[in-house]
């Protein structure tokens, strides 16, 4: 599952079908987020990423390992701080619907991506109508990944680097 969401950790837009060992690459190329975030409308839409080659425009990834300045090294902790709230997304997606996802998996692995796309639209009514999970109760360890694969970090110059550069000197200040 791709997916981005809001601040609040409401899914805006979700993309899944692929199984887990596609390389996230594959993946949001042929998603339709990424197909249209590369001519993005103008104006401040930003979507904070793991690292992927050649991210759309929009698209923030951090600076490649190691980072070497205090400016980088702050612009990545905060980039890294504002992609927890995708993953806090997922961990209180599965603690609400976990015995949904798995046993309709185990009936019919061909329905996953239908029962995952229910989830995440049933998670987004439980946020509208202000029924959330305390932090410690809607996450596991295991949900998180702090630090995105090394292999992917920053691989190539993207359109979207000046932006990052931009935004790091201001997030440092």
């Amino acid at each position: 599952m791709q997916a981005i969401c809001d601040a609040k950790g409401k899914f805006l837009d979700i993309y899944v079908g692929y199984p887990g060992s596609v390389h996230d690459t594959r993946v949001m190329k042929n998603n339709v987020f990424y197909l249209t975030a590369r001519n993005p409308p103008p104006g401040y839409v930003m979507v904070v990423g793991t690292p992927a080659s050649r991210p759309p425009l929009c698209l923030l990834t951090p600076f490649k390992e190691p980072v070497i300045g205090r400016v980088r090294q702050l612009f990545n902790y905060r980039q890294s701080k504002a992609r927890s709230i995708i993953e806090r997304a997922f961990g209180m997606m599965k603690t609400r619907w976990r015995s949904t996802l798995f046993r309709a998996i185990e009936v019919k692995p061909t329905f996953a991506p239908q029962v995952i796309a229910s989830c995440a639209f049933l998670h987004n009514v439980c946020l509208d109508n202000g029924n959330t999970l305390d932090p410690d109760e809607d996450i596991t360890r295991d949900d998180l990944d702090p630090h995105p694969p090394q292999e992917q970090m920053g691989l190539n110059e993207t359109p979207g680097n000046h932006i990052r550069d931009t935004l790091a000197a201001h997030v440092s200040m």
